[in-house]
């Protein structure tokens, strides 16, 4: 089985594509979801942000009080840091469990994680995927969907890493910037080639 990870740049449509995969009948888990379920009461992850930031950081209810750690990462890059030391890597075991859950004839499977580049982690799967689309065209989209300011949603696009890099660095390519048919059609012609790579294997 290929392990696969879509990535992309904020908004420029990786959720969509990450559905048209769902709607082909391919395994996808998603990483934003898996980082909330690694830091739920009882789990390690959170036993270590609690040593790390301390009791202020678990509200009452057990849960992690994300408006708090925010506030502190925000504006603390090392807190930052550390932060993402704990969580990150407990995602991708959570991934890899997911991965090995699967029955061994699957052809591929999709982990949707937008900071795979970020976080160093590329070289733990056989291919990437980068759902790009022109720099104009992300940022309006970004201040449409989330209603910011010019201003916000370049302080957003300036804290990841540029698309052009991530798309330097892709095995593959959906280009975003046209249709939904033009869309689909380049996610059906990947997910072809990824099947016929598997029979060939």
């Amino acid at each position: 089985m290929r392990k696969i990870a879509l990535t992309g740049g904020i908004a420029t449509g990786k959720s969509y594509v990450a559905g048209r995969f769902r709607e082909a009948g391919a395994p996808v888990v998603d990483a934003d979801l898996l980082a909330r379920e690694v830091v739920l009461p009882g789990t390690p992850a959170l036993a270590a942000i609690r040593k790390r930031f301390g009791p202020d950081a678990v509200r009452r209810d057990g849960t992690m009080d994300r408006i708090r750690i925010a506030q502190i990462v925000f504006k603390d890059k090392r807190a930052r840091l550390d932060l993402e030391a704990i969580v990150h890597p407990a995602v991708i075991r959570a991934i890899n469990e997911f991965f090995s859950a699967l029955p061994k004839r699957t052809p591929f499977a999709v982990a949707d994680i937008p900071l795979v580049f970020e976080t160093g982690r590329e070289k733990e799967f056989d291919a990437i995927v980068v759902v790009a689309c022109p720099r104009a065209m992300q940022l309006q989209r970004l201040m449409e969907r989330n209603k910011l300011s010019r201003e916000d949603a370049e302080k957003r696009l300036a804290a990841q890493l540029p698309i052009e890099q991530k798309v330097k660095k892709a095995t593959h390519v959906i280009n975003n910037d046209g249709s939904f048919e033009a869309t689909n059609a380049q996610v059906d012609a990947l997910i072809a080639s990824l099947k016929s790579k598997q029979k060939s294997g």
